[in-house]
């Protein structure tokens, strides 16, 4: 039998950050997200589900659209190790360029590679059970889901624009 998930990605809030920082596991501040809830609420169907990555500026949204988000770490962002915090123009330049020439599965010294982050993305939804649910979460995350369900290729989906506490959908066969 054919079961149909709904799935709603929604994105955080900006966070407070100067820009040209490489950011995925910090855990920074974000911008209120009471404004981004206030809009979004009224767009997702009554009995929709949520969870969050763990992440403040994730979570705190979350949190905003139902007190009851369940947390996963799987939804967490990025890990760049020893990357993260650091101006993007200060990264070794030939570090940035192997992973340019293999997005998908080249490692940032101490954290995680692409597809390593898009799998256990992977590996969350597809255990979702019900419908809807909706997944606060970061661009890295959505980009992966989106890559894999619409079948992107990698060079597409890792250059996807995820605007800020915006909200895509996505359905989902199991």
């Amino acid at each position: 039998m054919r079961v149909v998930v709904q799935v709603f990605l929604i994105r955080h809030p900006r966070p407070f950050l100067d820009l040209g920082i490489c950011y995925g596991r910090l855990d920074i501040q974000a911008e209120d997200p009471q404004p981004v809830a206030a809009r979004l609420k009224p767009l997702l169907p009554e009995g929709t589900t949520f969870f969050s990555s763990p992440l403040q500026r994730a979570r705190l949204l979350a949190e905003a659209l139902d007190p009851e988000t369940r947390i996963d770490a799987r939804l967490s962002e990025m890990d760049f190790g020893e990357w993260e915090g650091q101006p993007w123009d200060a990264i070794d330049r030939d570090a940035l360029d192997a992973w340019a020439a293999d997005t998908l599965h080249y490692t940032p010294p101490g954290g995680e590679s692409v597809a390593g982050l898009q799998h256990r993305a992977i590996d969350f939804v597809t255990a979702l059970r019900g419908s809807p649910i909706a997944l606060v979460t970061h661009c890295g995350v959505i980009r992966a889901l989106l890559g894999h369900w619409r079948q992107l290729p990698v060079d597409e989906w890792t250059s996807l624009q995820i605007d800020f506490g915006s909200m895509l959908e996505i359905e989902i066969d199991q």
